[in-house]
This record gives structure tokens, C-alpha cells and sequence, in this order.
């Protein structure tokens, strides 16, 4: 008997048609011979209104009270699973993030998980039930209710089929893969048969929104083989068809992954913004004194650059999630320039990241300069630029960012899937 967790989306679980097909889909599963245990998120729609709801009430909503709000839709989620599955014959039972227990840090609206308590999931699937779970939120030292993140159902489904030894973790979502790029862009994109946990960590940190990057940092430090499929197929369809249908992530040596490619996919965010702090000192301990406020303020810094220095000036810049923009900001304001002096401070959130990624990248040094000839071809001007063994990442302006992918995926033939160089 093998343990298999399933994680189901908020588009999986968007209507009570929908959630009954993700029980029936489950169902099968169990009925197959296998426990299960099956982590979800909010209906499709219901955090967003949750939050809406909360800044009506408050213009600055308290972060504490925030997530017991926002808790309150895979709430909802697991106990009506819970009950579809009863109505079809499965014994199944409802846990929150907090009777499980998931524990996390305090750091409210993207907490960070520190342990898992897997003895109630194992008591559970020893009674024959099936387990449901609340994805997306844990509980901190002191009891207080805790959410990590957009996205967070993906870290809690891979997270507790790391604490349990899964077998596997099916991540099931309204794609049926991990694609050469996104195909709302590029219709054709390929879907990939694998992908190694570096190069899905790389899409993901790029801006492909098939998996939270911390579920594939989970998933590649406990070695638990992930697959990206489809919900929205026949939920009959056999057992032995869909466990191998979608994408595997899984280890760069696994023999089972098709012979290494070059360039595998490209991805495109424009969740970024650009900071620039002109006139910093250049010296020694410059960027420590800006950077270490910013990561104490629990904002993610990715690209970096800073300028060559003239007469002792130089600038210093990154990128940031455009939604912490405003507390950047306020760090800088009040914490950077009276320490390191410094200033003005220039922003952009009007920009687009595009990366290529690729396992075989590592050995070749011909990806960069083709994509600049692509880029410079079509006139598109490159403002930073970051690599990688297996990435490179340029900073565009937003409006060419569809434009880019769609040229750079024809640079690399992609079109015909993973490509060598």
C-alpha cells in the first residue's frame, strides 16, 4: 500500500460539481488500495473576496486578524470535501493547519514552516479514513493562527508528504503540466514529460505560476517526486493512466527523465519592481547596510546590481515583489539613508522579469548572446541582467513582455520541445 497525497486547487475546487468530482477522483485513488491524504485550497475566488472584505472594515488591516480571516476558506473547503467523500462511501475526516499540527513562525501572511506533527494524519489513516487537510495555513509558538503566502497550499501539501515519506505528491491544478512557457502565451508550448527539481525551482523563482517556489525548495530538499496534472479530466480515468500522466519533478539523475536538454523553458513575471538608490558611498559594508534592513523587514530582494563607481558615488540596485514596494520605501526612508546616506530613491514597478532555464546550461555559454540577439532584434532593451548555472534572467519593460517570451521561446525551438543549443 503506498501513501499519495493529493493537492487540489482553488479552480479544483471552485464548485460543488467540482469538489464532488475531487472526491470521486480521491475515491478511486483509495479504492485502488492506497491511503491518501488529500490537502486543499480556498473555492476559487473566496480569498480574494476574504481580504476585500477585511480592508472594507480596515484600510490597514491588522496582520494577526488578517489571517484568521483568510483561514476561513480551506475551512470551508475541507469540511465540504470531507462530506462528499462520506456521501460516496470513503470514511474521510476535516483537519485545519493547527489541529494537524503545522508549526511556523510569527511572521504573519507568509509564515514559514518549521515542523510538522504527523501523528493525527497517521492515527487517522489507520482507522481507513481518508485525510483531508487545510492547505495554506499552520500555527505559531504562541497558538496564533498563521497563513504562508499565496500559494501556500502547494508548501503544505509537499511539506506533509515530506513529514509522512509519501511515495508521491500529485499536485492537481487547472494545467495538465509544467509547459516550455505559458501557453496563454505561446500556444505552442510543449507540455514536459520531467523536469528536475532545479531547473522547476528556477521556473518557479522566474515567475511560472504552475508551483510555489518553496513547495519545489520542499519538495528538492526531501526529496518527495512531485506531478503536475490536470483536475479537470475525467476523474474515472484509471489509476494506472493518470499516476503517469502530467509532468514529474524529480531528480536530475533519476534514469527515468528523457536525455538532458539544453534550454527546457522560459518564464516571465511581472509580480516585480525595480528600487534604485542613487549616490551610496562606495565601500565596504555599503550593501550589507541597505540590504540587511530590507531582509529584516521580511522583503525578498532577488536581482542585484550595482554601478560602477564615480568620484565615490555609485548606485545601488534590485528588485523586489511589487506588492512590498511601499514598505521598500519606507525602510530606505527611515532606516538606509540616515545610516548610509544617499538619495534620491527611483522606482519602476512597470517591469517584467524573462528567464531562460535549463539544466544544460551549466556547460554553455551560447544562451545568453542568442538571447540578446533575439531581444535586440525586435528592440527590446534590456535594464539588468542575472544568471545563474541553469538561468538567465533580464529585466524588460512591462509592456514587452508577452513579445519576449514569444520570441524567445522561436529563438530556442522551443515549439518543439526541450532544445539542445
Amino acid at each position: 500500500m503506498s501513501l499519495i497525497v493529493h493537492k487540489y486547487g482553488g479552480t479544483s475546487m471552485g464548485s460543488p460539481e467540482r469538489i464532488r468530482n475531487v472526491a470521486r477522483r480521491v475515491a478511486k485513488w483509495r479504492q485502488a488500495g492506497h491511503q491518501v491524504v488529500v490537502i486543499v485550497s480556498a473555492m476559487s475566488g473566496e480569498t480574494n473576496r476574504l481580504l476585500a472584505l477585511a480592508k472594507e472594515v480596515s484600510p490597514r488591516p491588522d496582520p494577526r486578524e488578517l489571517d484568521v480571516i483568510a483561514t476561513t476558506g480551506e475551512q470551508v473547503s475541507i469540511g465540504l470535501l470531507a462530506m462528499a467523500l462520506k456521501d460516496i462511501g470513503v470514511d474521510a475526516v476535516s483537519l485545519t493547519g493547527w489541529q494537524v499540527a503545522v508549526h511556523t513562525d510569527n511572521s504573519y501572511m507568509k509564515a514559514r514552516i518549521d515542523t510538522i506533527d504527523d501523528f493525527r494524519i497517521r492515527e487517522e489513516l489507520k482507522r481507513g479514513r481518508v485525510v483531508v487537510v487545510a492547505g495554506f495555513q499552520g500555527v505559531d509558538p504562541e497558538g496564533n493562527i498563521t497563513t504562508l503566502g499565496r500559494g501556500g497550499s502547494d508548501t503544505s501539501a509537499v511539506a506533509i508528504a515530506a513529514a509522512l515519506h509519501a511515495d508521491e505528491c500529485l499536485i492537481f491544478t487547472d494545467v495538465d503540466g509544467v509547459y516550455t512557457t505559458d501557453p496563454r502565451i505561446v500556444p505552442e508550448a510543449k507540455r514536459l514529460n520531467s523536469i528536475s527539481f532545479e531547473e522547476m525551482l528556477e521556473l518557479a523563482s522566474a515567475g511560472s505560476k504552475v508551483l510555489q517556489i518553496r513547495s519545489v525548495e520542499f519538495a528538492g530538499k526531501f526529496k518527495v517526486p512531485c506531478r503536475v496534472l490536470s483536475s479537470l479530466t475525467d476523474p474515472d480515468l484509471p489509476v494506472e493512466v493518470e499516476a503517469v500522466s502530467g509532468t514529474l519533478i524529480t531528480y536530475e539523475d533519476d534514469p527515468k527523465m528523457m536525455e538532458k536538454a539544453l534550454v527546457s523553458g522560459i518564464a516571465a513575471s511581472r509580480s516585480d519592481a525595480k528600487v534604485t538608490l542613487h549616490n551610496v558611498p562606495d565601500m565596504p559594508g555599503v550593501a550589507s547596510n541597505i540590504l540587511g534592513p530590507i531582509a529584516e523587514a521580511n522583503i525578498e530582494v532577488d536581482m542585484i546590481v550595482q554601478n560602477v563607481s564615480v568620484e565615490g558615488k555609485t548606485d545601488f540596485t534590485f528588485t523586489v515583489p511589487r506588492g512590498d514596494l511601499e514598505n521598500t520605501l519606507e525602510v530606505l526612508n527611515k532606516k538606509v539613508i540616515p545610516v548610509v546616506g544617499g538619495g534620491p530613491v527611483e522606482t519602476n514597478d512597470h517591469i517584467a522579469k524573462i528567464s531562460v532555464v535549463g539544466i544544460g546550461m551549466r556547460s554553455h555559454s551560447s544562451v545568453a548572446s542568442r538571447m540578446f540577439k533575439a531581444l535586440s532584434e525586435e528592440g527590446i532593451n534590456i535594464m539588468m541582467i542575472s544568471t545563474s548555472e541553469i538561468k538567465v534572467s533580464l529585466v524588460v519593460d512591462e509592456k514587452y513582455t508577452e513579445l519576449a517570451v514569444r520570441v524567445l521561446h522561436h529563438a530556442f525551438n522551443l515549439e518543439n520541445g526541450p532544445s539542445e543549443v
